[in-house]
């Protein structure tokens, strides 16, 4: 359930890069810790985030949680039928769910500070007990 391709946050976000833009969501076991989400509050287009800093955030009928970005950049675009079906991302937290785009402007060394699926595998696996 981590896909390879990904690259991710200890704190249960991730990145798919490709060029200088990355999509960015929560992982599995994010939405699974979470629950049902019934509310997704997102960066609006033209925001400026800063990898580990705080971009958002989310509500499920257990919790409120943070979203922090994996990555630094401006948004490009927000997945707006989360609005409307937050849902999406306890159903596929990799696909539908995604939440915002990304045009990147942190160095290339930012990239390199997040974990790849084994390394996340490994923080879950800790939590997790």
């Amino acid at each position: 359930m981590i896909p390879n391709e990904l690259k991710y946050a200890k704190s249960h976000e991730w990145a798919k890069v490709e060029g200088d833009v990355a999509t960015v969501g929560i992982t599995h076991f994010a939405q699974e810790q979470l629950g049902d989400l019934t509310f997704v509050d997102l960066p609006k287009v033209g925001a400026t985030v800063t990898a580990g800093a705080e971009m958002g955030s989310v509500e499920s009928v257990k919790a409120a949680s943070e979203l922090y970005s994996p990555v630094s950049g401006t948004v490009t675009e927000v997945n707006a039928a989360l609005e409307n079906a937050p849902e999406a991302v306890n159903q596929d937290p990799y696909g539908a769910g995604w939440m915002i785009k990304v045009k990147l402007s942190g160095t290339p060394n930012e990239l390199g500070g997040l974990l790849d699926a084994a390394a996340y595998a490994d923080v879950c696996a800790a939590e997790a007990h």
